[in-house]
């Protein structure tokens, strides 16, 4: 399953962070759909019902789009389906944030959407997962490895800030490669509810769910439905060439993501701080060496300019504070300065 996320990225750095090469080869960055960038709140600590950025077809909100063409709408994490009759989408009596892959045409509320295309790619610096244990359970941070995915081939070394980019983005016909966190890619279903009396539509989504990889069934036997790369994503979205079935085989486990274990204070949803993604040594014998992927934030963060970021949004859930563990926090190198940094105030211009 799936049920908490983090998003820290500045509604401007999700865009440059989405970009990708059209057919013609020009690399563009997807725009926020109207008013969506003021609906999304950078979160640590995201849990559903909250508002999250999503990756959809352009075509769904405009049929004169390029095919290829791509779009970033905010959209509330818990799919409410067009046909659901009550006024108020709280009043949904089953949980639709997460649905099985192996089940997603048996089921009306996913089954309809995803028959029209209404395929989606939600966004997210990763996400977290307890494994249960006979006194407690112990979060983990899940995510995709640093600097050694397909779209992240580039050396700490070549690392550029925002202000790089943009001269770089003069010269090219379209915005730089992005070079700093690369965000989880998860599969996922939306679909519009408008409510029976009129009103603004709500687009809410649901992450699809596969068996756990190999190297995450000790923590749970479920995961998100991971997109690999930039052809995987553009399938998911091309709902016009990519028929259903065919997007379907797209859904398997993959043996791809890192984790590290994190405290219990992320699981009370209402704190929403670095800490919430701070290594911690489960052993309390030995600090945690720094990885690629923590160096990798490290080296990102300290060379570009945190100016645009939103500061979290603490009242995203109302869930009850549970108990912290007696699990110690260490320093984890460059990691721990990461999250130092992402904590500062944001500057207003």
């Amino acid at each position: 399953m799936c049920g908490r996320t983090a998003c820290t990225l500045a509604p401007d750095e999700v865009s440059r962070a989405c970009s990708y090469r059209n057919r013609g080869g020009q690399r563009r960055a997807p725009r926020w759909r109207d008013g969506d960038a003021d609906k999304y709140r950078p979160s640590y600590n995201k849990s559903p019902q909250s508002m999250s950025p999503v990756l959809v077809s352009q075509r769904h909100f405009d049929k004169s789009a390029a095919v290829d063409e791509r779009v970033l709408a905010s959209m509330r994490w818990g799919l409410i389906p067009a046909w659901f009759k009550e006024s108020d989408p709280s009043k949904m009596q089953y949980s639709t944030s997460n649905c099985r892959s192996e089940n997603i045409l048996e089921k009306k509320s996913y089954k309809d959407p995803l028959l029209k295309g209404q395929r989606c790619v939600i966004m997210a610096d990763g996400f977290y997962e307890w494994r249960r244990t006979e006194k407690e359970k112990q979060p983990f941070f899940i995510y995709f490895p640093q600097g050694s995915g397909p779209d992240q081939e580039k050396k700490e070394s070549d690392l550029v800030s925002p202000a790089s980019n943009e001269k770089n983005s003069e010269k090219s016909e379209g915005p730089a490669e992005w070079t700093g966190w690369r965000l989880l890619t998860m599969a996922g279903v939306f679909d519009c509810w408008t409510p029976p009396g009129g009103g603004e539509p709500l687009y809410s989504y649901s992450v699809i769910t596969v068996n756990a990889s190999p190297n995450l069934q000790s923590i749970h036997d479920r995961m998100p439905a991971i997109l690999d790369g930039e052809e995987e994503v553009r399938r998911w979205l091309d709902f016009g060439e990519v028929k259903t079935l065919d997007a379907i085989k797209l859904l398997q486990s993959k043996d791809i993501l890192t984790f590290h274990p994190v405290s219990s204070f992320v699981n009370n949803s209402r704190n929403n701080s670095p800490e919430c993604l701070q290594p911690v040594d489960l052993n309390s014998k030995k600090e945690l060496k720094a990885t690629a992927s923590s160096k990798m934030m490290m080296s990102w963060l300290s060379s570009s300019s945190p100016s645009n970021r939103k500061e979290p949004d603490t009242n995203e859930s109302k869930e009850e504070p549970e108990r912290n563990t007696k699990a110690r926090r260490k320093p984890a190198g460059g990691l721990e300065l990461w999250l130092q940094g992402a904590n500062k105030k944001p500057r207003t211009k």
